[in-house]
């Protein structure tokens, strides 16, 4: 470990220099394609979050379940302020969005988050080739140091997905937000440009096509290199993110 000249012990040298900041941009994948969330998205949307998914897909987003189309027309119009907005397109159709946010340049961070995948999009190949797409993005486009996911801790699936996608827990931020009238707490979980190379091959081993049979279904199971010796505890079952 490197130390300076009083004999305190300091990071690693590191050449850095902003980069660029995130923006709208199509993500094209075998199984999935990622293009910038409009008010055009909103009928298929509508159909696919609304009346094709159980309610509790909304429980630990920061948005109600929209009552109506003109609703949810106006939410995705107007997504919170330095949110970059992807709609996820499934054989042509909007099945889900997602965000990333909180991007800061100057250091090379982003976090994905503000996920909601219809039930015809979750746990498949295409949900984790959308992730993926977004990765590759931040890292090997945009030239982050860090990818962030973060989590009410109360969520076990999500929590499963960040450590199933390669993120590492980082650790539990007590009473971090109040959101619907609730306390969360919130799990913090991450992605380097280190861990990156790994993760990525992983991902796409797992992703090409001769890993999954006649029915669609895979062959083996997507096992990441990052470690898994810091993920948080099972504690309560949640619904999805």
């Amino acid at each position: 470990m490197p130390t300076n000249e009083y004999g305190q012990p300091v990071g690693e040298p590191v050449e850095w220099s902003p980069r660029p900041a995130v923006a709208p941009v199509t993500l094209t994948g075998r199984t999935v394609r990622l293009e910038p969330l409009t008010a055009a998205h909103a009928p298929a949307l509508w159909t696919a979050l609304v009346e094709g998914s159980p309610p509790s897909i909304w429980t630990y987003l920061g948005w109600e379940q929209p009552p109506d189309p003109d609703v949810l027309t106006e939410m995705i119009s107007t997504p919170p302020p330095g949110w970059v907005a992807f709609a996820v397109i499934l054989e042509g159709t909007a099945a889900g969005f997602l965000h990333l946010l909180r991007c800061d340049p100057a250091q090379g961070s982003v976090e994905v988050g503000g996920i909601c995948l219809g039930a015809g999009l979750q746990r498949t190949a295409a949900s984790t080739e959308a992730q993926y797409l977004l990765a590759r993005h931040v890292f090997d486009d945009l030239g982050y140091r860090r990818y962030e996911w973060k989590c009410d801790s109360l969520n076990e699936p999500s929590r499963q997905a960040a450590a199933r996608l390669g993120f590492a827990y980082e650790g539990r931020f007590r009473q971090a937000l109040v959101y619907k009238g609730r306390n969360r707490d919130t799990d913090w979980f991450a992605l380097t440009d280190a861990d990156w190379p790994g993760v990525r091959a992983e991902y796409e081993r797992w992703l090409d096509p001769g890993n999954f049979g006649a029915d669609g279904r895979q062959l083996s199971r997507l096992t990441m290199p990052t470690s898994r010796a810091n993920r948080p505890i099972s504690e309560t079952p949640g619904t999805l993110r």
